[in-house]
């Protein structure tokens, strides 16, 4: 039967990698919440965009309604507008 030999370099070598290893998967753990983090913070911009547009909007609305320079511009779109504003603000 054969022995199995002590080999400090095959020791230190498989040591090693498996440092490796754990590093890399802490890098890519690392990673992926800094991608997941980017995303959410690049959706509450582009929903802030979205809201501010509505705001712009209603803005519009509310003032050819009032000054009577556009007659499209109903109570219902200024409805529409608000609820949609309304519906995006946190709770």
């Amino acid at each position: 039967m054969g022995q199995t030999r002590f080999n400090p370099e095959t020791e230190a070598t498989v040591g090693l990698m498996d440092k490796v290893k754990a590093q890399a998967g802490q890098v890519a753990q690392k990673a992926q919440d800094a991608a997941q983090s980017g995303h959410a913070k690049l959706d509450e911009v582009q929903e802030k965009r979205r809201v501010d547009v509505r705001y712009r909007d209603l803005g519009a609305a509310v003032y050819a309604q009032r000054t009577g320079s556009d007659q499209s511009a109903n109570a219902d779109q200024i409805d529409r507008l608000i609820a949609e504003i309304s519906s995006s603000q946190p709770a």
